[in-house]
């Protein structure tokens, strides 16, 4: 494990666990919050919310495996490998729980890794997001116009070629019509995501985390089917102009949930996909109510 020291106590490390290099950055002291980002974005969009959580404990936001700077293998996307990425990274620094944040993909990593590891994992926050085998069970045709690039990108070799050929002019298109605020998503931050997703492999590592839909929803409905629910707490957020507010999102996840009675969640409003930089105070004001040692 390598770290470095940045501006304001943050520091950057890399950790290999599980087969990969993961890269993180890390803040503050406390109770151990875990970050996790979704597509096409890396642990950057956390910046906004990431200084103010580390006031009352330790945070961690790595770029998961396919993404940022963390390594970029062929293989490993099902969410279960993927959570223990961070299950490995979490035991690498010196910690035996987490309270899990996750946006997006990040969010599907999260929901896996309290399903596997309830033991390690305090409790999660899910952004504007619903259950994988939620998605796939109910398409029709608010889901696959809403769902559409789950569709595209699960495609051999297509989406590598067309969207390479523009990666910055692919990506805006979803900055573009998943925010609410346009201005959220900064000048600095796109070209910062545009530069991660034109690296070597990058695209390619991207595409392969939807293509593992197969494989997640698998685990997903034989875990449903059996009786294995979350037991630890969840809150669920939503931006109002989110795909997620075109459904009962809170029931989905009590449904998905042993004691439903600790699912809480709310609808943010003037917010669309991108909750920490769209309205980072609101996600704040939810999180200080739900960690816990954040008084």
């Amino acid at each position: 494990m390598a770290d470095g020291t940045t501006a304001g106590g943050t520091t950057t490390g890399v950790a290999q666990v599980n087969g990969v290099r993961l890269h993180y950055t890390r803040a503050g002291s406390g109770p151990l919050v875990v970050l996790l980002h979704g597509w096409p974005q890396t642990s950057r969009c956390w910046w906004p919310v990431l200084g103010e959580l580390a006031r009352h404990h330790t945070v961690v936001a790595p770029d998961l495996r396919g993404y940022g700077r963390s390594d970029k293998p062929t293989a490993g996307y099902d969410k279960r490998t993927m959570a223990a990425d961070m299950a490995g990274l979490v035991e690498s620094l010196g910690f035996g729980r987490a309270s899990v944040v996750g946006h997006d993909r990040g969010a599907r990593v999260a929901h896996r890794w309290a399903l596997d590891r309830p033991e390690q994992v305090e409790r999660i926050a899910v952004l504007d997001i619903v259950p994988t085998r939620e998605v796939m069970r109910r398409v029709d045709a608010t889901i696959a116009s809403g769902y559409w690039h789950w569709f595209f990108h699960l495609q051999p070799d297509l989406p590598e070629r067309l969207a390479g050929q523009d990666v910055r002019g692919y990506l805006e298109y979803f900055f573009e019509r998943w925010t609410y605020n346009r201005h959220a998503l900064t000048d600095e931050a796109v070209d910062a995501y545009v530069a991660a997703f034109s690296r070597p492999g990058a695209l390619r590592a991207g595409f392969d985390d939807y293509r593992a839909v197969e494989a997640d929803t698998a685990l997903d409905d034989a875990d449903f089917a059996e009786g294995r629910l979350l037991t630890v707490p969840v809150l669920a957020l939503w931006g109002a102009a989110g795909l997620p507010a075109r459904l009962p999102t809170l029931d989905i996840w009590r449904d998905h949930s042993a004691r439903p009675e600790q699912v809480t969640g709310a609808e943010i409003p003037e917010c669309g996909h991108f909750i920490a930089e769209e309205a980072p105070e609101a996600l704040l004001a939810h999180l200080r109510d739900f960690l816990p040692g954040a008084a």
